[in-house]
Parts: structure tokens; C-alpha cells; sequence
């Protein structure tokens, strides 16, 4: 009887472990699990902590339980400890878990009753979890979705502008929602929320009912995510940015994310977008394509300066935000301001205020050093850039990297090569593109990081007041 109770407890234990292990992967890649068995850039990890124990489990017998208490439990617990995106127990992971643990007790009991078990299954409650999981949530999903709609209509002067792009996107919300804040009611979605579960979370929460104009950020892993969006909101003004290889492990080809990127023009209450050149388009009745007008761009370490020319004359602007880039993500702020009756020459005065998007360009000074925060942004032109900027410092300059994630060899390479014309020091976290850096910038100047958590050891080690500290993007330790 002793001997039952401790493995029957002890089988519990295991599979809520490894529920636990196979919750934060789904949660990681946004509940989608052939993204974690076919995009995950570890796959040791479902070796070392899914599969050996697992299999352990139905062929060691009675000896699997040292292993399980005295190895695998340890070593899962320290796993989860170096994490730097660890598990977030939503509404969503309660639900997981508490069907997790009444399908395993329920098959507990009936093994136990009927005397059928040698061993618990461990396959069949996962699942069934997974599987119940969806259909619980898919039930939900489609109440909050109702919920969201009729908020909606019954905010019916409420105008509602979408934004989309490769990357720049949460930039040119986040100005959007500052020059038009001057004079409107303005509510734009959260940090980097993107998702249509994102946006109805956010219009059922948060969303204040005395909003005049809603701005709304779209992105996408796939072709028709940002259909699916539009669909929804059905925004009267869009902005396509700049269009790019951001995700291309996803969409293969550049020419399906602009395809993707362009739903966002099916909106049925569409009453005009603008579409950077980038996109490769040509304009018509409801479309503008706007790049081109961009003149004269001079990026500092105090801001940017550039030439907007339009056609009832030419505007000189001096914005203090740092990134020759974020002259088009301004732009198209200004474009549509004057669209809802901010003229250009008043929202070129708003815009002389405009504060940075956190973790974007953002320019910190700490114990004498200057340090750039570009961690949010992981695109090629938007890294080289910023290469570019920390190039003008006189002092010494230091780069900490993961280099670009959900990319390919070749653009790594790109920015390998200019890191190491640039930087006096170059710090490589994780190991995605470590043997990228390592084949090309000079050893002497290459430290590899391979534990985040020493990070603040390392710079405080190697770094000095006058120094530049770039940090360019910042991928979570699972990529």
C-alpha cells in the first residue's frame, strides 16, 4: 500500500513536470506546437527534458524513481532557474494544469481500480491535455471575440488606424499615438501586443470607451495573421512600413511577406493607407506610397534630422530620436495626421516632443558610459543602423549581441563583418550565431556569453566610463 501511494504520487509529480516543461515551450511559441517541434533552435532540451525521462519511465522500472528525484527534478528546476522568459501562469496555464492534473488523477484511480496498470500512462494525460486545452480555449477564444465585436460597434464614431510592417511597427504606432495625442482621445495596443488574441485581450480590458482614435499594432508569423486582424478591427487607416526579411524562417520568401503584410489593405471601411516604397506597389485611388519624399537624412547620437518633401513645399525636420530609420517610421506618423486634420507644419511641432519607444534606440548614460538600448530590435537594417550611429562615438565601443535570430547565415555574417570594422569589443550572448562571430571578428575582441544572468559581472569587467555600450537585440535564451 506504501509502495502504490508513492507511485502514484510520484507519477503525478512526473507528468505535471513535464507538463510544466511542455507549457513553457507552447507558451514561448504562442501556443503552436509545430512550432516547437518544428522551429525550435534547441532541440536538446526536448531530448533532456522530455523524451529521456520519458522513455526512462515505461523501461528502467522501479529504478527510473532515483533518477527522477535525485537527476531529471534538479536539473529541470535549474533549467527553469537560468531562464530568461520563464513560464507565465495565465488564465490559459491554470486552465492547462488543472486539466492536467485531473486527467492523470482520474487515470490514476481507474488504473488503480481495475488493477490494469503495471505502470501510468504518461502519453495518453498530456495528451489529452494538449488537445483539451485547445478546445477549451478555441470555446473561449470565441467568446472574447464576441465580447471584443460588440465593444466595438458600440464605439461607433471610434476610428481605428492599423499599422503593419517588418519591422518598425511598434515605432510608428507609438508616434502615431503621440502627435495625434496632442489633440484626440488616443489609445494605441501595448508593448509589442500584435496577435488577434493580443488585441481582443486588450480592447476587452483595457480599451477606454471614450477613445477617439484606436491605433493598432498587427504582426504576423504566417500568411493571413494579419487578414485574420483586419478582418476583425476593420481599420479606416493603415500603415505598411518597411517591408524586409524579419521572420523569414517562417514565410520562406520575401515575396510572402509582402503578400502578408498587405491584408491589412482589405479593410472594408479602408478610407486610405500608406505603403512604404519597400513594398514594391504601385500606388491607386486609396494608396500612397511614401518614402521617396524622405530627403537629406542625418542621424547623430542626439537625434535626427531630415527634409520632408511634399508637395505644397519642403519641411525641415529635428526630432530627438536616435536611428536614421525612424525618419520614415516619423513620416508616416505626419502622413496620417494631416490625414485626421493635423496639418504637416503643426505635426512637424509635435513631433520636435516625441519621446523613444522603450528598449528601441533609447539613449542611457550610467557611471560615465553612454549606453545605446536598441534590445528590441533584431532586422538587419535596423542593427546596421544603429552600427552606423555608435560608430560616431569617440571613445571606445562596445556591442552585446545574440546578432539576428529568425534569420539566415548570410545576413549574420553582414553584421559580423560590420560589427568587427566598428566595435573595440564584442559581446555574443547564446549560441545561435556564435560560430558565425567567432569565423570572422578578431578573437582578441570577441567574449562569448553563453549565461545572461553574468551579464552586469562581465560588463563591469571589461567596460570603463567613456565607453559606448550597444546592446543590439536581446532574444530570450529558449532562441
Amino acid at each position: 500500500m506504501t509502495l502504490t501511494l508513492f507511485l502514484l504520487i510520484s507519477h503525478i509529480l512526473l507528468v505535471l513536470s513535464l507538463g510544466w516543461y511542455l507549457a513553457t515551450n507552447l507558451q514561448w511559441y504562442s501556443y503552436k506546437i509545430e512550432r516547437v517541434i518544428l522551429h525550435h533552435t534547441k532541440y536538446h532540451w526536448h531530448i533532456i527534458y522530455f523524451l529521456i525521462p520519458l522513455f526512462a519511465y515505461y523501461f528502467t522500472d522501479i529504478y527510473f524513481w532515483i533518477y527522477f528525484y535525485f537527476a531529471y527534478l534538479p536539473s529541470l528546476w535549474l533549467w527553469n532557474k537560468k531562464l530568461d522568459k520563464k513560464l507565465v501562469v495565465t488564465g490559459r496555464i491554470k486552465r492547462f494544469f488543472a486539466l492536467l492534473l485531473m486527467l492523470t488523477v482520474f487515470q490514476d484511480i481507474l488504473c488503480l481500480a481495475k488493477e490494469a496498470c503495471q505502470v501510468f500512462g504518461v502519453i495518453l494525460p498530456l495528451t489529452m491535455t494538449v488537445i483539451g486545452s485547445m478546445m477549451i480555449e478555441k470555446v473561449l477564444f470565441h467568446g472574447f471575440k464576441i465580447k471584443a465585436k460588440e465593444k466595438l460597434k458600440k464605439m461607433d464614431n471610434l476610428i481605428i488606424i492599423g499599422v503593419t510592417a517588418s519591422y518598425g511597427k511598434t515605432s510608428i504606432k507609438n508616434f502615431i499615438a503621440q502627435i495625434l495625442g496632442n489633440e484626440r482621445k488616443v489609445y494605441a495596443t501595448p508593448r509589442s501586443v500584435n496577435t488577434l488574441g493580443g488585441v481582443m485581450k486588450d480592447i476587452n480590458d483595457d480599451l477606454p470607451e471614450d477613445t477617439e482614435v484606436y491605433i493598432v499594432e498587427m504582426g504576423a508569423r504566417g500568411p493571413g495573421d494579419i487578414a485574420e486582424i483586419t478582418e476583425f478591427v476593420q481599420p479606416h487607416y493603415a500603415v505598411v512600413g518597411v517591408i524586409g526579411p524579419q521572420h523569414i524562417e517562417y514565410f520562406k520568401t520575401l515575396e510572402r511577406i509582402r503578400n502578408t503584410k498587405m491584408e491589412i489593405l482589405s479593410s472594408k471601411r479602408l478610407e486610405h493607407a500608406w505603403v512604404h516604397t519597400s513594398a514594391n506597389v504601385k500606388p491607386y485611388e486609396k494608396v500612397t506610397i511614401f518614402g521617396d519624399e524622405i530627403k537629406n537624412i542625418n542621424a547623430t547620437l542626439e537625434g535626427v534630422e531630415f527634409d520632408l518633401d511634399l508637395s505644397q513645399g519642403t519641411l525641415h525636420l529635428h526630432i530627438p530620436i536616435l536611428g536614421k530609420f525612424n525618419a520614415i517610421n516619423v513620416t508616416a506618423a505626419l502622413h496620417v495626421a494631416n490625414a485626421l486634420s493635423i496639418p504637416y507644419e503643426k505635426a512637424v511641432t509635435y513631433a520636435k516632443t516625441l519621446q523613444p519607444v522603450e528598449h528601441r534606440l533609447q539613449r542611457i548614460e550610467a557611471n560615465g558610459k553612454v549606453i545605446l538600448d536598441d534590445s528590441f530590435n533584431g532586422n538587419i537594417d535596423g542593427m546596421l543602423n544603429s552600427f552606423e550611429l555608435a560608430s560616431q562615438h569617440s571613445g571606445r565601443k562596445v556591442l552585446v549581441t545574440p546578432g539576428l535570430v529568425e534569420s539566415d547565415t548570410e545576413l549574420n555574417e553582414k553584421v559580423a563583418k560590420k560589427a568587427d570594422e566598428i566595435f573595440d569589443l564584442i559581446i555574443v550572448t547564446g549560441k545561435i550565431n556564435q560560430e558565425t562571430f567567432k569565423k570572422i571578428v578578431d578573437n582578441e575582441k570577441l567574449h562569448i556569453l553563453n549565461d545572461k544572468s553574468k551579464m552586469q559581472e562581465l560588463l563591469a569587467e571589461l567596460t570603463k566610463p567613456g565607453d559606448l555600450i550597444l546592446f543590439a537585440n536581446d532574444a530570450p535564451n529558449f532562441i
